[in-house]
Formats: structure tokens, sequence, C-alpha cells
């Protein structure tokens, strides 16, 4: 209930790892988000500092991800933020980790493009009934003389 989501972006820093668990597919890769400012004094855009954070998608989304997500991409990650620390044996200085638990993920389309294909579903045992594809497409008018005498006369 009192979760934080967020939306991030920035590019795939490790190639996304894959595997299939008992509990269903999980897919996991590294995310580097780094912000950009404009340097008035020098007149041009401006690495700032970078955050990194590891991105988990489960189910659906992990074979996805697995299929259509590689190294250097840009991508939108939206989800619940898990910050971790701990301290290790040997080391004076707690650890920290920044995790994504993915709801959705996706290419970021103002640095290119990406051709979409739906996955296909699982099939579920016992369900033979199949629904029609939804008619997306605005239909044509009925009768365009009454939609004309209808509409306002434009004045010129």
């Amino acid at each position: 209930m009192n979760e934080t989501v967020v939306c991030v972006v920035g590019n795939v820093a490790t190639r996304p790892v894959y595997r299939e668990l008992p509990n269903g597919p999980s897919a996991r890769f590294r995310l580097a988000a780094t912000a950009r400012y404009w340097d008035r004094e020098r007149n041009v855009w401006t690495d700032g500092h970078t955050n990194f954070f590891t991105v988990w998608a489960g189910r659906q989304l992990a074979v996805n991800v697995a299929a259509s997500v590689e190294v250097g991409q840009p991508v939108v990650v939206q989800g619940r933020l898990k910050v971790r620390t701990e301290t290790r044996e040997g080391q004076q200085q707690a650890w920290a980790s920044a995790d994504i638990d993915a709801v959705t993920i996706g290419h970021d389309l103002t640095r290119g493009t990406a051709a979409f294909r739906r996955s296909a579903k699982p099939e579920t045992p016992g369900r033979t009934e199949t629904r029609p594809e939804p008619q997306w497409e605005t239909p044509p008018p009925v009768n365009p003389e009454a939609e004309q005498e209808s509409a306002p006369a434009l004045v010129t």
C-alpha cells in the first residue's frame, strides 16, 4: 500500500540474466540512469551523477525482457523501489543496493525506434473459447449527407 513507485529512464548496463525458477520465470539486469544538465558557463550539456539499479522482472515480463532487451539500449522502467543495506564481513562500511521490482519495461522511443511483436499467450487447459480482436478503427459515418447538414457552416 505505501510502496515507493518509481519510473526510471536509463540504459541497460548488463546483459539480462534469465532463469526458470519453481515459482516462474525471472530476469534481472542493471540499469544506469545518468542525470544531464545544461552547463551555462561552458554552453554544453554535461553528464551528472550516474545511479545504478538492479531491475527484477517476473513471469511473462521476464520472458519478454530476455527476448527484447540488450546492453546499451535506452529503456523506461516502472516499478517498486526497494533499497537494501547490509554490512559484509571484513568491511567497515555498509553496502547499499537499489532494486526495482519492475511492473513494466519498454524501450525509450525518444532515442530510437522499436518493432513491437505481441507475445504468444500460454495455453490454459480446458479453455477453448477465444475472444475476438476488438475493432479499433473508427467506423465510417452511416449517412454522410445527414452529418454535413447537422455540422455548423463555416463562415469566411
